[in-house]
């Protein structure tokens, strides 16, 4: 890749990227509950600057979590228990469970994260110097993915966008990745994107003299390109876009109901032929006597003192409230917390059928991860040495609250139909299903209840 071939394919992808990043933004910050309702560009907001009432005095701004709570929700059901992974060969399984490393719950539950805000995980994978596999997530505003044109859209190449700092001076680095090697390219951060140059910044050793050279072509050997895209769904969508225009109007009614609470305490005095000096002689004699000076024009003046207060319609605004509550988990496919109707002693069928919408909004991540799953798992294999074809056999486990006495009930009435391990694994009470069929074995053996131990560990 020449500096001039990348000027011109930089140019081609520059604008859907930033629009692409704009909206990521949209999306991290409702995630961090900072809504449009606390910036002054939301048009609750504007309005509200050209508003003269002196009765609306008040500027609360109350942003709701409804995102956060539909994206961890997601995330904790569908990675709390991380997905597993059986190649058929168990020491190619110990292999990959090494690779994965202790971290690899965490890395889901970000991936997931990270899809769900910003339409499509990135997963960059690369040998260390130690000819060690590593795998990393990568800010996915940084990734520019371009793919073939054919029916079947194949990732082709991948540019990668960031700044980086060096000498006081702040530079805006692009790598450009292929099946074969990355070429590295910079710009200072306020040059124009035709002053791009070659970056040398990768080391080449000599073998031959020992010595080290820095170019800006690095080779690898996974022959395909290095990065591996977790997409959230079936159309790529983020998940803010279906429910922000509901969040918004919870903002902006909840604030307004605050908002004239506020107002309300604050009375408005209309004054007629006031007798006073000023406003302080006013609210000194209301405080301090109780009683106001006025002066009469005559018979049929209208002297007097009234007061102006907010009126406050709340019924409506309870209602909106509702209404926009349900429709954020009806059109976000999440489990409401609080259900008008309560979860009380439900069955595991009505249980099953709560978790339907986000269910069904799972599996369609799932659908996707699962092929970028496969992905990983292969080219930790290859850098293994295994580079024929194997199936893959993934085990997913959702978290979910269900009727641990109706499953028990369940399990007892499959008794002599099953095999007593599968009721050993259903069973609520059990964690490890190996470990409780050998005590199990153990208390056969002995014939008799074995003795337990209450006076601690042993």
């Amino acid at each position: 890749m020449t500096t001039e071939e990348f000027k011109k394919l930089i140019n081609k992808y520059k604008s859907n990227h930033d629009k692409y990043i704009k909206k990521c933004k949209m999306a991290e910050r409702y995630y961090e509950i900072q809504n449009d309702i606390l910036y002054d560009h939301a048009p609750a907001n504007r309005n509200k600057e050209k508003n003269d009432n002196p009765l609306k005095a008040a500027d609360n701004r109350i942003a709701h979590s409804y995102h956060r709570l539909l994206v961890n929700q997601k995330a904790s059901y569908l990675f709390t228990s991380p997905p597993m992974f059986d190649v058929g060969k168990e020491a190619l399984n110990n292999k990959i469970t090494e690779m994965l490393g202790d971290d690899f719950a965490k890395v889901c539950k970000n991936i997931c994260i990270n899809a769900a805000n910003l339409r499509s995980a990135w997963v960059h994978v690369w040998m260390d110097d130690n000819n060690k596999f590593q795998y990393a997530l990568v800010n996915s505003t940084q990734i520019i993915p371009i793919y073939s044109s054919g029916l079947k859209k194949e990732l082709q190449s991948v540019i990668r966008v960031y700044v980086e700092e060096e000498n006081d001076e702040s530079y805006v680095v692009y790598e450009y990745w292929d099946s074969r090697e990355c070429t590295t390219f910079r710009r200072k951060n306020n040059a124009d994107i035709r002053d791009i140059e070659v970056y040398n910044r990768f080391s080449a050793h000599n073998l031959d003299s020992g010595t080290s050279t820095q170019v800006a072509v690095y080779r690898h050997d996974f022959e395909e390109v290095p990065f591996i895209e977790f997409k959230n769904n079936n159309i790529n969508e983020d998940d803010l876009t279906p429910i922000k225009s509901f969040i918004d109007v919870q903002d902006f009614v909840l604030s307004g109901y605050v908002n004239d609470i506020d107002d309300i305490q604050q009375l408005i005095w209309v004054l007629t032929n006031y007798g006073g000096v000023d406003l302080d002689e006013f609210r000194e004699g209301l405080k301090k006597y109780k009683t106001i000076n006025l002066e009469s024009q005559g018979a049929d003046d209208k002297s007097g003192v009234q007061t102006i207060a907010v009126d406050i319609p709340v019924e409506a605004r309870m209602k909106l409230l509702q209404l926009t509550r349900k429709l954020i988990f009806e059109h976000g496919q999440g489990l409401d917390p609080y259900p008008e109707s309560g979860y009380g002693d439900s069955s595991g069928v009505a249980l099953s059928f709560m978790y339907t919408p986000l269910e069904l909004k799972s599996g369609l991540t799932e659908t996707e991860f699962r092929t970028s799953f496969n992905k990983l798992i292969r080219l930790m294999a290859k850098s293994a040495g295994y580079k024929e074809y194997f199936s893959i056999i993934q085990t997913w486990t959702r978290s979910r609250i269900r009727n641990e006495l109706e499953v028990a009930q369940i399990s007892n009435l499959q008794r002599g139909i099953v095999s007593e391990e599968t009721l050993v694994e259903a069973s609520p009470l059990v964690e490890n299903t190996q470990r409780e069929m050998d005590r199990k074995a153990k208390e056969n053996n002995l014939g008799e209840p074995p003795m337990f131990n209450t006076g601690g560990d042993s």
